[in-house]
């Protein structure tokens, strides 16, 4: 068996490399998009696996992000655009950010090495506020990438509560070690002798709202006292 938790990437290669092994796959986006499987309900073929949701999220994200900084005209948007469903996430954010009156300043980001001129333009640029996207390379990173964002000042909104348990500013989204307990349940059913055209892919029902006070505190930022009600954490 094989489980391929790098988001569809490794999912897709997972299935490139088998027809007959079972594999189970932890997705950041729509895996019948992605081609990982024929349907949800019955995925056929020998993959299965979870739905995490992140890509599909950006939207809601920077809607908080702006309800957290109602000055901030521009927003930063870190994007990987190596990944495949960045062009959809640049929709989404386009779309929500024309509703929100604020305009996107859009910083893709290839390999490591761009990460510190990044968030050094964005200092330049006096830039307060970021949405770091969706993506297994910044969650790969994540300790790196709060350090950079606090030294630039910048209020960053995440996809995971992971980043903000390393000190970051807020995320939304669906809960990631959840989700690999989920995996790893699927991958238990099927060594004990499930087939994976019979489990359906799992999507999430429970998405968190998670905020640093201390690091808002840090930022100089107040919390508005509508959004900190709706926080389901808030770290002090």
């Amino acid at each position: 068996m094989i489980v391929a938790t790098g988001g569809e990437p490794s999912g897709l290669a997972a299935k490139a490399a088998t027809s007959s092994i079972p594999i189970v796959f932890a997705a950041g986006g729509d895996p019948v998009k992605a081609g990982l499987v024929s349907g949800l309900n019955r995925p056929a073929g020998n993959l299965t696996g979870i739905s995490q949701f992140t890509y599909s999220l950006e939207a809601k994200r920077l809607g908080l992000l702006h309800e957290m900084m109602p000055a901030s005209d521009r927003i930063a948007v870190l994007m990987n655009d190596n990944n495949p469903n960045a062009p959809d996430q640049v929709k989404d954010l386009q779309v929500a950010a024309s509703r929100a009156g604020v305009q996107l300043l859009l910083v893709p980001i290839s390999t490591e090495v761009d990460l510190d001129p990044a968030f050094a333009t964005l200092a330049e640029k006096r830039l307060t506020a970021a949405l770091i996207s969706a993506d297994p390379f910044f969650n790969a990173r994540r300790a790196r990438v709060v350090a950079l964002a606090a030294h630039a000042r910048l209020a960053a909104m995440y996809e995971f509560r992971e980043f903000v348990d390393a000190g970051g500013l807020m995320s939304y989204g669906s809960n990631l070690v959840d989700g690999y307990r989920q995996v790893g349940v699927y991958a238990a059913r099927i060594l004990n002798g499930a087939k994976p055209s019979e489990l359906p892919v799992l999507q999430p029902t429970i998405f968190e709202l998670v905020i640093n006070l201390k690091t808002a505190e840090t930022l100089g930022l107040e919390i508005p006292p509508t959004l900190l009600a709706r926080a389901d954490e808030v770290i002090e």
